[in-house]
């Protein structure tokens, strides 16, 4: 990790920030309980002006949090949301995950439902001050062979051994009717139900969600990295009080995104203060986006960047994530000035 000039985008971002090209614009989704959409020629110059709800009839009911796309070859963009219902007398909320099509650009977006849910009901006991269990807060990947997209999402709900970092997949060709077609891993296969269905996470919560002092990992990005040849996680850790306090921010390295027993064991790259919630990285070689970088990226929480995280020890795969349609033939500058500042 190295300091960087200060890189803010239009808005606060309270999830993971998905980005994409069409041609040599560049996309990003920031949502904070409603989602909008950011257009430039870089990460680093977006204008504001282009600011536009992406929030669609279907989705008005309850808040809403886009967090990863997918863009086909037709440039249909596929976005999967977090939601929230409030539980518990409207106290806490109960997290969802669901699938979502756009066929203008991502400025707005046709419901496909909720494609992954917890087992049981919600923990009104729960002291965490937000949730009362449930799942959430995730990422999207569609693995180097191109079949499955995968779920890295945060568990919630359950004993403590059933909480943490899971994950599930589904079929690419099951993109466009996604309800019932996802699967959670557990005991070593990927056979229980999207829709509750239990967990065996990767990484299990030390201390319990539902506790006034959890200690957990949450809120899973990841990436493909070029210069590794490996898949990048990176996952914040809340602990040990009431109101989610980050400790750190935690990566983790894996070859096969199929495989949930290949992660290395997470390594603090980020202490508190400078560690925050959602942490990513933006990719600078032609057409990165969240889900692609290489061997020097900008690193972001929240809607800022003030550093660089720069990986070494590269061994590129031959194998490579699959490539999105819709990317630019031009390199973004290195040197370009950041846009912005919150500070």
């Amino acid at each position: 990790m190295r300091p960087a000039e200060l890189v803010a985008w239009p808005l606060t971002s309270d999830s993971n920030s998905p980005a994409f090209w069409i041609g040599t614009n560049f996309h990003l989704m920031q949502s904070i309980g409603e989602p909008y959409l950011s257009v430039g020629d870089s990460q680093f110059n977006l204008h504001s002006s282009s600011l536009i709800s992406v929030r669609s009839r279907e989705l008005e009911t309850s808040p809403v949090w886009i967090e990863s796309v997918w863009v086909d070859d037709d440039y249909t963009v596929f976005g999967w949301y977090h939601t929230e219902r409030l539980v518990c007398g409207d106290q806490l909320s109960w997290p969802r995950i669901g699938a979502a099509v756009s066929y203008d650009g991502g400025e707005s977006f046709q419901d496909l439902g909720i494609v992954l849910e917890a087992p049981g009901q919600p923990d009104c006991s729960a002291a965490n001050g937000y949730f009362a269990g449930g799942n959430g807060d995730f990422t999207v990947l569609r693995d180097s062979a191109g079949e499955y997209f995968y779920f890295y999402f945060s568990a919630y709900s359950g004993d403590t051994t059933s909480q943490g970092i899971a994950v599930a997949r589904m079929a690419f060709a099951d993109r466009f009717w996604p309800a019932g077609q996802v699967w959670k891993f557990q005991h070593n296969s990927f056979s229980q139900p999207g829709l509750g269905g239990d967990v065996t996470p990767v990484f299990p919560a030390a201390t319990s969600w539902s506790s006034d002092a959890p200690d957990a990992l949450w809120g899973p990005s990841l990436h493909w990295n070029s210069y590794l040849g490996q898949y990048v996680m990176l996952m914040s850790r809340s602990c040990c009080s009431i109101g989610w306090p980050t400790e750190g921010t935690y990566i983790s390295f894996n070859s096969n995104l199929g495989n949930p027993s290949g992660w290395t064991a997470p390594r603090k790259i980020l202490d508190a203060p400078y560690a925050g919630w959602y942490p990513q990285v933006l990719g600078l070689e032609p057409g990165s986006t969240d889900r692609s970088a290489g061997q020097v990226a900008r690193f972001y929480t929240g809607g800022t960047s003030e550093w660089e995280i720069v990986f070494s020890g590269g061994n590129a795969a031959e194998a490579s994530s699959p490539r999105e349609t819709g990317l630019p033939s031009y390199k973004t500058p290195l040197n370009a000035q950041p846009v912005g500042s919150r500070k």
